[in-house]
């Protein structure tokens, strides 16, 4: 029997038939849903011999622009799955008062609230910001594609890699109960000793690698890759905004790497980093893990400040107000970011002085970010505006982002933390930032850009329709909340048992709802676009008046995005070509130097999972054989100088030809 036991820990590490939740009836039903989901999807995909097309176009592709959307269908995948978290939580709260304890367990509770948090912030909001980035930045800087193709490809599927973990928590095991940021010592091997922080720890690493590689490359793209002309203060807000987010990237990141790698060895081999034995310090994680926790979120935020910028100048008709110091502003709002992490933790007991040069330095961030929303204004003000749907969520944005900043600002005082700290104000803060901030500011960069992406608008109903379920369903969400959070309700409670409080959990619960109508309408807008396309397809550039250098090629742009480099002259790049009377050439084309398609990032993430996989359940053979299969792999993969194609200029040309002609025609 002890030799059977063995060689099944051998083989199968701590992975048993127990791990699979089969006594839970609400995980059962999700598993049967995403099963035929699954299947049903496998079964198209195969009936219309679609796999042939997606391994060799899309899954394997080094073009910035389908790398870019790849990420973004991945965003919205994934919100599916970190919104019905949210959903099943507001339900739970809204019913657990008194006597009935609810439908959610604790223990189920909890890894809930934990999974909804990490899928949010490094699944829906990071994959969303990067595909927004790899998209439109070579585009704005008049380049062909990123620095490093083959390491774009690289980044997207690590990041999918973590995001397939994280999925998998959900049937094999559980995931972490610790909250979105797995603090020790519950953290620890003592408090949690199953596989829901492992999960939680491998997921993040994976996802991590890629984005970091993701930042190093767009920094290297800007800093190197600009059409000649575009000098740093001539590039779009846009781009300055992916610049100083990548910039914060690059320097952040490596230390969640560092502190996940720590928590992993306290778990692994025994070490004492974070805990309270032998010299560990629990706080000493605090410290890391905000020191990459508040610059992501600028680095969600920034890119979003740089769409509402391209928004407003575009349906204001107007040049960007104020544009050197928008770049500013973005640049000190860069460097305060990493001065202001312990604003997090007011309450540890550090002294009246350094909490008093954290709140300040809190404070005056503010003051940056309140430059913008003048400049927006002032670019608005004695403009054309076009109510549009990109303007709708920039509206939406200014009013909703002003009342969480003020919140901010409110937190920003030690009293005030002390009191409201571990509370659900705090939650409605954070949410009033991230969703009034980051999700509307994505949402805006949908519609401003998907005629870019496809050649042809969404529809304006259903796009209608879901931001105004998104706007009133947001504050009947979290208006509550501020109001629990002032009466003393703390965060993380899945029962309560004052009845009083009730009401104002039911309501939070109906605006869950109505965001749920309006992810539904999303939806539906992609749907309803997708099909009417060829009534509302326009293949011209510059169809819906924007002002940079995207928008000089057509819609959607050619795989090599520019013909010739195109010369740069003023900041608002396209307009200044149309003034001076940009036509495209059609003579002394040359051959265009294209990176070849490669599957080696698909396979590199596959055993990155493997790997994840193995060391969650201890599955050390498993472990060893993925790790030596991924330096093998890389090593082997370097010296594949068989990479590149040319495009031919009797191709370019007669493809130039006919826009030019399809121009001429509109025009």
């Amino acid at each position: 029997m002890f030799a059977n036991m063995d060689l099944q820990q051998l083989i199968f590490g701590r992975l048993t038939l127990e791990a699979i939740p089969y006594h839970d009836p609400i995980l059962l039903v999700t598993f049967a849903v995403v099963a035929i989901g699954g299947a049903a999807l496998l079964g198209a995909l195969t009936y219309y011999r679609l796999w042939g097309y997606l391994w060799t176009e899309w899954f394997t592709t080094v073009d910035h622009k389908k790398i870019g959307i790849m990420y973004i269908i991945l965003a919205i995948v994934m919100l599916l799955r970190g919104f019905s978290d949210a959903l099943l939580m507001r339900a739970q709260q809204a019913m657990a008062f008194g006597a009935n304890e609810g439908y959610l367990p604790p223990h189920h509770y909890d890894q809930i609230f934990t999974a909804h948090g990490v899928i949010m912030i490094f699944f829906v909001a990071m994959p969303f910001v990067t595909g927004f980035m790899n998209y439109v930045v070579p585009l704005q800087i008049g380049t062909r594609d990123v620095a490093f193709p083959f390491l774009n490809n690289f980044s997207f599927w690590m990041t999918a890699g973590g995001a397939i973990m994280v999925m998998f928590s959900l049937f094999v095991g559980e995931f972490a109960r610790t909250g979105w940021l797995a603090m020790p010592p519950l953290s620890g091997p003592a408090y949690s000793p199953g596989v829901g922080v492992d999960y939680y720890i491998w997921a993040l690493q994976i996802a991590g690698v890629g984005t970091l590689l993701s930042g190093i490359n767009l920094v290297v793209t800007i800093v190197k890759m600009r059409a000649p002309g575009m000098t740093m203060m001539k590039m779009p807000v846009f781009t300055w905004t992916s610049l100083c987010t990548n910039v914060l990237i690059v320097a952040a990141f490596p230390v969640l790497t560092a502190v996940m790698a720590l928590l992993s060895m306290d778990r692994y081999v025994g070490t004492n980093f974070f805990s309270n034995d032998l010299g560990g310090n629990p706080m000493m994680y605090v410290n890391l893990i905000w020191i990459w926790g508040h610059p992501e979120v600028y680095i969600l935020i920034l890119p979003a400040f740089g769409i509402f910028s391209e928004v407003v100048s575009t349906y204001s008709s107007k040049r960007l107000f104020g544009y050197a110091s928008m770049v500013y502003a973005t640049v000190v709002i860069t460097i305060l970011s990493y001065l202001v992490w312990l604003h997090h933790f007011f309450t540890m007991g550090s002294g009246a002085s350094v909490n008093s040069f954290f709140g300040i330095t809190t404070m005056i961030i503010s003051i940056p970010t309140g430059a913008k929303i003048f400049n927006w204004l002032f670019t608005m003000f004695r403009g054309k505006i076009r109510f549009e749907l990109p303007m709708l969520w920039t509206l939406g944005f200014m009013v909703t982002f002003v009342i969480g900043g003020m919140t901010g600002v409110l937190l920003a005082v030690p009293p005030a933390d002390f009191v409201l700290h571990n509370s659900l104000f705090l939650v409605a803060h954070f949410h009033n930032v991230i969703i009034g901030g980051v999700l509307f500011g994505l949402f805006a960069g949908v519609n401003y850009w998907f005629p870019k992406a496809f050649g042809f608008k969404l529809n304006e109903f259903w796009g209608k329709l879901s931001f105004w379920f998104w706007l009133t369903g947001f504050w009947f969400a979290f208006a509550p909340l501020y109001v629990l959070g002032l009466m003393g309700v703390t965060r993380r409670v899945n029962h309560f048992e004052d009845p009083s409080l009730q009401i104002w959990f039911v309501i939070a619960a109906f605006g869950a709802f109505l965001v749920a109508l309006g992810i539904a309408s999303f939806l539906i807008q992609l749907y309803v676009s997708f099909r009417d396309r060829e009534e509302l397809r326009d293949v011209t550039g510059d169809p819906w008046g924007g002002r940079t250098l995207e928008w000089a090629t057509s819609s959607p742009p050619p795989a090599y995005n520019f013909a010739f480099t195109p010369m740069i002259h003023d900041g608002d790049a396209w307009w200044d070509m149309k003034k001076r009377g940009y036509v495209r050439p059609l003579t002394g084309f040359r051959p265009i130097h294209m990176p070849k398609n490669t599957g080696a990032g698909v396979i590199l993430s596959a055993l990155s999972v493997a790997c994840g996989f193995a060391l969650v359940w201890y599955i050390w053979w498993l472990a060893a054989l993925s790790f030596a299969a991924i330096v093998v792999y890389s090593i082997a993969h370097t010296f594949n100088y068989k990479r590149d194609f040319y495009i031919s200029a009797d191709e370019v040309t007669r493809t130039e030809e006919e826009r030019s002609q399809l121009l001429a025609a509109k025009v």
